[in-house]
């Protein structure tokens, strides 16, 4: 029985052994019927392919472009805002220093002796008190103030003179008056 199996096998593995070549071969031969007509179809429209991959290309190159502007940009406004940062903290720092400095050279002139900003700023509204104070008190010194000008200097010591004039005649006439009375009262003493 073992013989008869093996007897039926073998004929079906020779009997399907031609139709499976032959399967096979058909298949070979389509597979190589479409290679052929794929590298002729290939030859025929490779012109075109090679136009449309050309397009292709160049619409992914102008997009890389523009993405790598993008960054650019982006990079170069990062740059130029840390740039700014460190300017300004810089100018900070170069603003803390110059106080520091101005500090330091204060403190020096303060011990030295000599009158700060603030100080001569202070005198200078105490004068300019004192002297409203003075014009308010004597009405005359108003005059001499207006004295700083030339024209004004020749008119006031024009005025000057004549209130000096008439000051001394006033005395004169004051003495003169005086010395009858005094003659008077001696030539009485001389008399008692």
């Amino acid at each position: 029985m073992v013989k008869k199996v093996q007897k039926s096998t073998a004929s079906a593995a020779t009997a399907g052994a031609s139709p499976l070549s032959g399967a096979i071969k058909d298949s070979a031969q389509q597979i190589w019927l479409a290679g052929l007509g794929a590298f002729s179809k290939a030859q025929a429209e490779g012109g075109k392919a090679f136009e449309t991959l050309v397009k292709e290309g160049l619409s992914i190159q102008r997009k890389t472009q523009s993405v790598a502007e993008e960054r650019i940009n982006e990079a170069t406004s990062r740059m130029s805002n840390m740039a700014n940062e460190i300017g300004s903290k810089a100018a900070g720092q170069w603003d803390k220093l110059e106080n520091i400095f101005e500090d330091r050279v204060a403190k020096a002139l303060g011990k030295l002796g000599v009158p700060s900003a603030r100080d001569i700023e202070t005198l200078m509204e105490r004068i300019d008190a004192l002297t409203q104070q003075v014009h308010q008190l004597h009405p005359g010194m108003a005059a001499v103030k207006a004295a700083s000008k030339p024209a004004a200097r020749k008119a006031l010591a024009k005025k000057v003179t004549e209130a000096a004039t008439k000051t001394a005649a006033k005395t004169e006439v004051k003495a003169a008056a005086k010395k009858p009375a005094a003659r008077k009262t001696t030539s009485r003493a001389k008399a008692a």
